[in-house]
């Protein structure tokens, strides 16, 4: 690991979440009064709540990813001059006010993906030169690979959100797998700074969104969270950990493109709203939201071991072995959800 790197997590990488954290949780006290008032998700047939819950809590999570990632450096006088993370910055602000619009006034799919391919150019553009992932492939078309898997991932994100506590049991793991992998053998200093802001703003939404929750994320969360993940993966691929960056996001990659193409194959419209992911057919099936979330949180804390462990060996074969354990155990709970038990008197949302 670099001394660069060494220094900043040392001197000033324990505060970063936790202002993060604070900044988060702070906004939400401020804003939730505003979000009820102006903001309220109302069930329907295909939500997983019962009652009309406030939405656009991921406004201050991505508030207090930005704050922290840019001014706790400041105040130890590194400050971020990085042109490629402002960009990522500016990009998931706008993908966030795109999010909010449509939280607020649905926008029709085609400007809605448009806009979104807007903020996923600009992030892939400004990404290094020289940074290849699949150097066998022509530069160009790995760039429109990576755009194409960066939109995908925005999307995933969103409709992965779908249940309390969710998102917050897959990116903490996320990004606390990224943070373990950077102490071990380094990372580019702007995806160690987005991924510790990241895990404390997550941290400060958490309290809110536990069941039953009192404020969901809305798209003004989901979109830019998708955004920053994806960049964060697409530089640990980068830097040679291809294994480590597909495990970590393995659960929600696999529930979402699994019901996507079973979505496909069954000539459903994919792009309107439903309830047949794994995650919400184990909540159909008998399964309380408090138990779906833990056995997600279980999962990705047995993917994140994985990843470290492909790193730290550095063998072909473990990482083949690695993604074969990892894959299992993705599958393992996929089935579970999918099976049908007895009912359980509902958990009023």
């Amino acid at each position: 690991m670099s001394s660069d790197v060494t220094a900043m997590l040392q001197h000033f990488g324990w505060l970063v979440p936790l202002v993060a954290a604070a900044v988060s949780a702070g906004l939400i006290f401020i804003l939730r009064p505003i979000l009820q008032r102006y903001a309220l998700a109302m069930p329907n047939a295909r939500s997983s709540h019962r009652i009309p819950t406030p939405q656009g809590g991921g406004l201050a999570v991505v508030a207090g990813t930005i704050v922290a990632a840019l001014l706790v450096p400041d105040a130890f006088g590194s400050p971020v001059t990085s042109t490629a993370l402002l960009a990522v910055f500016a990009a998931s602000i706008f993908i966030a006010m795109v999010g909010a619009f449509d939280d607020v006034r649905p926008i029709a799919v085609l400007p809605r993906m448009l806009l979104q391919a807007a903020a996923v150019v600009l992030v892939i553009a400004l990404l290094p030169a020289d940074l290849r992932i699949a150097p066998m492939l022509p530069w160009i078309v790995e760039r429109a690979l990576l755009a194409v898997g960066m939109l995908w991932f925005v999307n995933l994100v969103n409709f992965m959100d779908g249940l309390d506590l969710m998102t917050v049991a897959e990116i903490v793991p996320l990004t606390g797998g990224i943070i373990l992998i950077a102490a071990l053998v380094g990372m580019p200093t702007d995806g160690i700074l987005v991924a510790l802001a990241l895990l404390g703003a997550m941290l400060g939404f958490a309290p809110f969104n536990r069941p039953v929750a009192r404020l969901f994320l809305g798209d003004v969360g989901s979109l830019p969270i998708g955004l920053l993940t994806a960049w964060l993966l697409i530089l640990l691929a980068s830097r040679g950990y291809w294994a480590a960056a597909l495990l970590l996001p393995l659960y929600y990659l696999a529930d979402a493109t699994l019901t996507l193409l079973r979505r496909l194959v069954n000539g459903e419209p994919f792009w309107q709203a439903h309830r047949t992911h794994f995650y919400q057919r184990a909540t159909d099936n008998g399964l309380g939201v408090g138990q779906v979330v833990t056995q997600v949180f279980a999962v990705n804390i047995a993917l994140v071991v994985l990843a470290v462990t492909t790193v730290a060996a550095s063998s072909v074969w473990i990482s083949a072995t690695a993604l074969v354990a990892g894959a299992a155990a993705v599958g393992w709970l996929l089935h579970v959800f999918a099976t049908p038990r007895n009912r359980v008197p509902p958990t009023e949302l």
